[in-house]
Order: structure tokens, then C-alpha cells, then sequence
């Protein structure tokens, strides 16, 4: 396959993704709330009924509870920079609101997104390896089990 083909094809599956993800995202909050709509009163108890959850299933101790935590902080901040800048379904509906698509615009979002991406991933990369080094092998085994049931999670 050409390389030109092969860009266009790796670029439109990528713009796909992120377009695809940005309105998955935009569809506002499910339960009355989303973590970018909420005080940081409510995200803390949010965040505080989350690692108490999850440490009961996982048999967390008091330090990997405290990790669990700064995962938490650290997914949080990730996705207050993604969807910085404005809601995203606006931002997709400007990119059509004429009568051609604004490839430029496209452009500026994917690139924005991409250096949110950048810029946060190594902090949430340590957050999750440290709190994953954390756990016992049993406890692994079962984040692992957790993971392989897809979107049902431990409720399935």
C-alpha cells in the first residue's frame, strides 16, 4: 500500500476516534452530574465514596487507598484538560455549522486534545503504574478480572 493511502487512512481512523469520543463525552451527565459539572466539594465526596468502594472489593490497605486516591486526582485532571476549552458537542457542531467542514478548526481540536493528552499522560501513567505496583498479586488478579468484563465491571 502507498504511504500517502496508508496516512490517510491511519489519520482519518484517528480523527474518527477522537470525534467518536469527544461526542460520547458530550452527551452531558448521566447521573445529574459529570465531574467537570461539579463543585470540588462534590468531586471530593464522589471521589471519597469511589476508593472506598473499590478498596472494600480489593482489600486495600491504608496506602494503597491514598494511591487509589491519587489515581483518582490524576484521571480527574486529565479529563478536565480534555474537555478544556468548551463543551465538546459545541466544539463538533462549530466544525459543521457551515456549509463545508472546517478542516482547519478540526485540526486545532485534535491538536489541542493531543497536547492535553501529551502533557498529562506521564502523571497518570505513574498514578495508575504506582497504585497497580501497589497491590498484592491477588489483588491484581482481580483488576485484572475487572477489566477483561469490559463496561460491566464487578457488577456483572
Amino acid at each position: 500500500m502507498k504511504t500517502w493511502i496508508k496516512r490517510t487512512l491511519i489519520g482519518l481512523f484517528g480523527a474518527s476516534v477522537l470525534f467518536g469520543s469527544l461526542a460520547a463525552c458530550s452527551h452531558g451527565p448521566r447521573h445529574g452530574h459529570g465531574w467537570q459539572a461539579m463543585s470540588e466539594e462534590d468531586a471530593a465526596k464522589m471521589k471519597s465514596r469511589m476508593v472506598e468502594k473499590v478498596a472494600a472489593r480489593l482489600d486495600l490497605d491504608e496506602a494503597q487507598k491514598a494511591k487509589l486516591g491519587s489515581l483518582a486526582d490524576a484521571l480527574r485532571e486529565q479529563r478536565n484538560a480534555l474537555v478544556a476549552g468548551g463543551n465538546p458537542r459545541e466544539q463538533m457542531q462549530a466544525l459543521v455549522a457551515g456549509s463545508t467542514f472546517d478542516r482547519a478548526g478540526a485540526k486545532a481540536l485534535v491538536d489541542a486534545k493531543t497536547r492535553a493528552i501529551d502533557s498529562g499522560s506521564p502523571t497518570l501513567i505513574a498514578a495508575f503504574g504506582d497504585f497497580y505496583d501497589s497491590l498484592r498479586p491477588e489483588q491484581q488478579a482481580k483488576v485484572r478480572e475487572f477489566m477483561n468484563r469490559g463496561r460491566r465491571g464487578w457488577r456483572g
